[in-house]
Formats: C-alpha cells, sequence, structure tokens
C-alpha cells in the first residue's frame, strides 16, 4: 500500500483541494501518513498570495533533497496556485520534483502518480494563461469539480468546505488569483445541494460555502439564474444541516437579499467576513478594488441596519505602492470606526505577474510596512477585547470542534472548543463526546481572541437561560 504525506498551506480553498486529492488517492489505495519520511509520495499543496507562503514551499523542497537521491522512487510533487504561477520554474528550482499540477488538474493527480510510477519521467499538468484562448477554452482548462470527500482531512468530521464557485473576475492589482486560479465559474446549485446532502448524510452539520468572491455567486440554468441567497434558501431545507455559512464577500456583492437570506434563515451564521484593504480612496483606486471608502461604509451601514448583531471581519493591506501616512491613518480610522470582530493585516508583498507588480512602484520601506501593520493589530485587538467583555454572563450556543489546542482543561475532563453563530472561539471544560454537537454555554471570562465559558447544565435554573443571546 503506498503511503501519502501531504501538506497544505493558504485558504480554505486549498485545505478543500487537499481534501478532494487525499479521497481520490485513497480511493486507489493509498494510506495517509504523519511525516514525509514515511511517505512514497510527498505533496504540496500551494499559495501564491504571499511571498512568504511561496518560500516556505521552496525551503521545504530543499530539505528533501537528500531524501531524494537517498530513495530515488520517492515522488515529490508540487500542487495548487505556486504550480500554476511558476510552472516549469519549479523543475528549476528544485531538479528533483516530479510533478508539477495546477488547481485545475487536481483529479488528474492519480493517473498522473501512476505514469510517474511506470517511469514516465516527471510531469507537468496546468491551465491556459488566461491571454492563452477564449474565455471558455480558459475555463474548461481550469474548471475541476470532484465530489469526493474524506472526513479525516477535515479539521473536524461534523463541519466542511463546499466550494460553490471557483476563479475570479475582479482583477485587483495587488492579486495573483485571477491568473492562477482562471475565470470566475459558478457551479450548478443542483450539484451543490447534492454534495451537501452527501456531506450530511456522513453526519457533517455546518458548511462553509467558498468562493473567491463568494456573493458574487451566479448560476443560470435553462431560464432560472440562482444567486448566492437563493442557493442558501435552497440548502437551508437539508435536514442534518445546522450551520450554514460563506466566505469570502466583495463589498460591492453585498446584496440586500442576501443579507435579507441571512437574517431571516435561521440556520445562517451572523458572521460576514468583507474585506476592506484601505480606509484610502487613492489606494483602493490604485488597487482597483471598484468601490470607495463612502460606498463601504454604506454596506458596513445596511449590514448593521439588517443584522444588529452581525459580526464582520475584514482584510487591510498596510505599505501598497504609493500609500502615505495619510492613507494609512484612513484605514486606522476605518477600523476603529467599524469595530470589525477581527480583521487580517498583511504587509504588501509584490506577485509577479500581477498589474501592481507591473505598474506600480512598491516603494514603502519594509520597516514603516512592519510599523504599520503592528498599529492596525494592536488597534484590533483592542477593539476585539472590549466588544468581547458584552459577553460575559450571557448564554451562547456553541458547535462543539473538538479538543483546544492548548488543552488546558481539568484532570477529569478535557478542554473542548467550539464557534458561535457569530464564529467566536469558546473554550470550555467538557466531554469528549459532546464533539459535533450544539450546545449552551455560559461565558465567563474573555480575551481579544477568545470567550472563555461553562457548559449550561439542566440543573443550572431558568435563570442562566435567560441570559441567552440568541445570534452571539
Amino acid at each position: 500500500m503506498p503511503k501519502l504525506y501531504i501538506e497544505t498551506v493558504g485558504c480554505q480553498m486549498n485545505m478543500l483541494d487537499s481534501e478532494l486529492v487525499v479521497a481520490s488517492l485513497r480511493k486507489e489505495g493509498y494510506e495517509l501518513v504523519g511525516t514525509p519520511r514515511e511517505a512514497d509520495t510527498i505533496l504540496f499543496n500551494t499559495c501564491s498570495v504571499r511571498q512568504h507562503a511561496e518560500d516556505k514551499i521552496y525551503s521545504a523542497l530543499g530539505r528533501l533533497k537528500h531524501a531524494k537521491k537517498h530513495n530515488p522512487k520517492k515522488i515529490i510533487g508540487v500542487l495548487g496556485c505556486m504550480a500554476q504561477k511558476d510552472q516549469r520554474l519549479v523543475f528549476e528550482r528544485a531538479p528533483y520534483v516530479d510533478l508539477v499540477v495546477g488547481p485545475g488538474q487536481l483529479h488528474q493527480i492519480p493517473a498522473l502518480l501512476s505514469e510517474i510510477a511506470a517511469g514516465s519521467g516527471p510531469r507537468m499538468e496546468v491551465s491556459l494563461d488566461r491571454a492563452a484562448g477564449s474565455r471558455a477554452e480558459v475555463e474548461r482548462s481550469f474548471e475541476s469539480y470532484d465530489p469526493l470527500r474524506d472526513h479525516e482531512m477535515r479539521p473536524s468530521p461534523y463541519q466542511a468546505f463546499v466550494r460553490i464557485m471557483i476563479g475570479c473576475d475582479k482583477f485587483c492589482t495587488y492579486c495573483i488569483v485571477p491568473k492562477v486560479r482562471g475565470p470566475e465559474q459558478s457551479r450548478p446549485a443542483h450539484q451543490i445541494e447534492a454534495e451537501a446532502r452527501q456531506l450530511a448524510a456522513e453526519g457533517c452539520r455546518e458548511i462553509t460555502l467558498l468562493g473567491q468572491t463568494v456573493n458574487s455567486y451566479k448560476h443560470t440554468a435553462g431560464e432560472r439564474t440562482r444567486r448566492l441567497s437563493d442557493l442558501i434558501a435552497l440548502l437551508h431545507d437539508i435536514d442534518g444541516i445546522d450551520r450554514i455559512k460563506f466566505v469570502t464577500n466583495f463589498p460591492k456583492d453585498m446584496t440586500d437579499d442576501l443579507l435579507a437570506a441571512v437574517r431571516d434563515l435561521p440556520k445562517c451564521s451572523h458572521y460576514l467576513h468583507v474585506p476592506a484593504q484601505s480606509g484610502s480612496n487613492a489606494v483602493l483606486r490604485r488597487m482597483k478594488r471598484g468601490y470607495t471608502v463612502e460606498e463601504y461604509r454604506d454596506m458596513l451601514a445596511r449590514v448593521r441596519d439588517m443584522i444588529p448583531d452581525a459580526a464582520v471581519t475584514s482584510d487591510f493591506i498596510v505599505g501598497f505602492c504609493g500609500e502615505t501616512e495619510e492613507d494609512f491613518q484612513a484605514s486606522a480610522r476605518l477600523m476603529r470606526e467599524a469595530r470589525f470582530k477581527n480583521s487580517f493585516v498583511f504587509k504588501y508583498s509584490e506577485r509577479p505577474g500581477t498589474k501592481g507588480a507591473e505598474l506600480l512602484a512598491d516603494d514603502v520601506p519594509d520597516d514603516v510596512k512592519r510599523r504599520r501593520n503592528n498599529e492596525l493589530l494592536a488597534i484590533q485587538t483592542e477593539i476585539s477585547e472590549e466588544d468581547n467583555q458584552a459577553f460575559l454572563g450571557r448564554q451562547v450556543e456553541v458547535l462543539v470542534e473538538g479538543k483546544s489546542k492548548l488543552n488546558r482543561g481539568t484532570s477529569e475532563l478535557p478542554q473542548l472548543t467550539g464557534r458561535t453563530n457569530c464564529d467566536r472561539i469558546v473554550v470550555f471544560d467538557g466531554q469528549e463526546r459532546l464533539v459535533g454537537q450544539f450546545l449552551p454555554v455560559l461565558v465567563y471570562d474573555a480575551n481579544a481572541f477568545t470567550l472563555f465559558a461553562s457548559i449550561v447544565t439542566a440543573h443550572a435554573g431558568p435563570e442562566v437561560y435567560s441570559l441567552q443571546a440568541p445570534h452571539a
């Protein structure tokens, strides 16, 4: 039985891709192992959004040079976004790599590995460049949907990602995703529904719908066009699925019908990730984001009006080309005003192949980027801690995901972790048999990142239940 090791870097899309790859290889008799040393086949599923992610993979490949020399039959493969972007450069930098496969060709991996094992030599399968053919031809070269699932590859068998679309047509000047993931394509609703029903039958209770700009979802079949709000309503009726999330949203596509679906459908999580990227209109124009700060604020106002308890999170890039101190302070003001539940803050990393790298100078010094990054993180941490304090004494419902990574439970009980309806992390002591259940817990402490709670039991009395925050 061949042994497989896979390492995944990057976003939820990559995590889902790895799950599908493992499922297809298990079908061929592969056994998943925990270290490269044990494996006959080593696969790296890669990310190209930031340079650090690529450097990590090339460093890992460098460490395998001697292992390959010692055992030439060991197969080493690079999958995903970096494979699509760098293509033959991977072989040039690591000549002992056997396989380079883009995200649109992952379904070919079992056959490619068989060919390599039979002596075919190195193989590369990638999608067309976006300028290398008609849109239809390029779309076909990226389209790869595989319904095979493997719950052992997921952090929890009770939670799963479901891809509802691939690719992106926004072409933000800093972003490599449209190049490595291809044109925007939405999956037919019936395929998504069938996959969600399969997951429910396997015991999954929470699904997260994935798309590069997930709220841009739009699929036409016959005379009917479904948007994301329609898709959520369809999935909402599936027995066994008890919570629905979706990421990542594009600000201009946050329509009222979608917000109404989140408000009115009980299974919808009151959690919206809507990257702002900058609080400066000048920077947003150079990023080609397609909206102004004023439009972003208007979108937030609609969210707060329609879903008052919604938890909104964001992304910010600091040190983008030409960002002045005034531009940065505008981002800081937006963060303070919006009071995001949390924000992911990144230093700008120039990506070859983007319009930003081609047309704009990366002119903000690294020490300035680092300082701005730390300042925004400090602002967000202060906001998160203040807002989490409001949960003290409240009862919230969590889906129990498993043991806490820190596992600081009592000697009798392990520490478990779960998330609320608005995606706040909660830790509490409890029996492992509770994993996969929805439970009421009472919050007694909080910091910027975590709520600390205890399980509410039937004998706790009605006064505890009266503290419930329904959409926490």
